[in-house]
């Protein structure tokens, strides 16, 4: 099981708050090339940060990304509608997928089964919430159908899980050169 330290805990989240915001929309003109980290954001929150309150709070943050983005940008009739809430349940489902994974985490290799399991059951729901909301609940699309769902999962599902795999396997990275560190430290004031 994760269970960092509030210290840890705290850095944690004002990380991901940063990459949230540096990543969503294009508020940052040098970080525009970095993909969306929205749904790795939630996966790694629901992981790593106990509070339940830290999924309102970076949701509120991407609300307020996107309406300021979107706002300035005269976007916002074209992508705020109604299906925009159905990104709760999508991001909750990437957060308490993140909270599964969390309690059956061990640090062995033998995790990257379960992450990799969860991580892509978990990003497949949140797309039919985000996309299928999107699809059919958006009053921009004349005729939907389940076809037409089908097609839009097929054209953007592995755009956004791509990112996702790769900000999340970055975290494990650092994540586990964390806790190599920490060991070392252990081992050396016992020295």
């Amino acid at each position: 099981m994760i269970n960092l330290s509030s210290r840890a805990q705290l850095l944690t989240g004002l990380g991901l708050i940063l990459l949230l915001a540096l990543t969503r929309g294009h508020h940052f003109a040098s970080v525009d090339h970095l993909p969306s980290a929205s749904w790795a954001v939630f996966f790694l929150a629901g992981v790593f940060l106990r509070p339940l309150w830290s999924f309102p709070l970076l949701f509120l943050e991407a609300v307020l990304l996107d309406v300021s983005y979107y706002g300035w940008s005269g976007a916002a009739a074209h992508c705020i509608t109604p299906a925009y809430a159905l990104l709760v349940p999508a991001y909750a489902t990437l957060w308490y997928a993140g909270r599964t994974y969390a309690r059956l985490h061990r640090d062995r290799l033998s995790t990257l089964a379960p992450l990799l399991l969860i991580l892509l059951m978990g990003a497949f729901v949140s797309n039919l919430f985000s996309s299928g909301g999107y699809y059919f609940f958006s009053g921009n699309f004349e005729t939907t159908s389940l076809a037409g769902l089908w097609g839009r999962i097929e054209q953007y599902f592995p755009g956004k899980l791509l990112p996702l795999l790769g900000y999340t396997g970055f975290a494990a990275m650092l994540y586990t050169l964390a806790r190599q560190f920490k060991t070392y430290q252990e081992l050396r004031t016992h020295e």
